[in-house]
């Protein structure tokens, strides 16, 4: 299984009130499959904030997706927890929404070991059909899920991939000793093309919400072997890559966004909008 190369990690759409903007979804999903080309969509992952919807905001909104996408791009739920019971009950529940896949991050706050991460993703592993896609994000999570508890996990029928925001170091070990057809993803947007390099299969992104299709042309041209063509993009889009985080993320990307007229709205708290300076910084990206 495939979930193309580029994965958008798709924002949630609030209102003035920081309700979820249901009328904003499709549309909102439209233009992600049609002018920024992404072959997938992460639902209700980080970037959009998972931590502060609730369990109905979320069932309703893979519901939506699902339906909306209609089989135009592959929807992968984020469902991950650091409790593994909830996970578990939740993930059931999803499953049943008809996504194509379930996102689990690594229980983040509670700093289980090695043995406990495995025995963490295996349990949840074991109790769904649905595909799972692993997600490494030390920086958020507080432990790293190093490569030689992934490539273990590999060996479960249903963790297909897995999203790691480590280093190229601990990606290569990955590829190389998982099993075959096991998918690695980049979750760092400036490490799309030096990922691919080493074998990754694409990028879970952020800033594919405003240069996916762009994006996707860096991706083709290193694929068909003009590599010096993606290395010139690699550098004109690098500073939108690392500019959209210029402040706790979703903030800066919801804020590209209206830049370009698609409206998803405020951050809830604790996260806060961009500053008027920051907000200056992110439309001189695209100038």
């Amino acid at each position: 299984m495939s979930f193309g190369r580029v994965v958008t990690a798709m924002v949630t759409p609030f209102d003035d009130q920081l309700q979820v903007n249901w009328e904003q979804v499709e549309p909102l999903i439209n233009y992600l499959i049609e002018e920024q080309q992404s072959d997938s969509l992460v639902i209700c992952g980080t970037t959009g904030e998972s931590p502060t919807l609730s369990e109905d905001e979320k069932l309703r909104l893979i519901e939506l997706s699902v339906r909306v996408a209609a089989g135009r791009c592959k929807i992968i739920a984020g469902t991950g927890s650091n409790d593994t019971v909830h996970t578990i009950a939740f993930s059931r529940k999803v499953e049943q929404l008809g996504v194509d896949a379930l996102l689990l991050v690594a229980p983040y706050y509670n700093r289980p070991s090695q043995e406990g991460l495995y025995q963490h993703f295996k349990a949840i592993a074991e109790a769904v059909n649905t595909p799972v896609v692993l997600y490494n994000v030390p920086g958020r999570a507080g432990v790293n899920l190093d490569a030689d508890t992934t490539i273990r996990l590999s060996q479960i029928p249903n963790i297909v991939a897995t999203k790691d925001c480590s280093n190229t170091d601990q990606m290569t070990r990955i590829l190389t000793h998982a099993t075959p057809n096991f998918l690695v993803y980049s979750g760092d947007d400036s490490n799309t093309l030096p990922s691919l390099a080493i074998g990754c299969e694409g990028i879970i992104s952020v800033a594919s919400h405003v240069i996916g299709k762009e994006m996707q042309t860096m991706i083709k041209y290193y694929l068909e072997g003009n590599i010096q063509q993606a290395a010139e993009l690699h550098r004109k889009l690098h500073p939108v890559f690392t500019g959209i985080f210029c402040a706790p993320s979703p903030a800066p990307i919801k804020h590209a966004l209206a830049l370009k007229g698609i409206e998803t709205g405020g951050v809830r708290l604790p996260l806060v909008r961009v500053s008027e300076q920051e907000g200056q910084f992110i439309q001189s990206l695209f100038v």
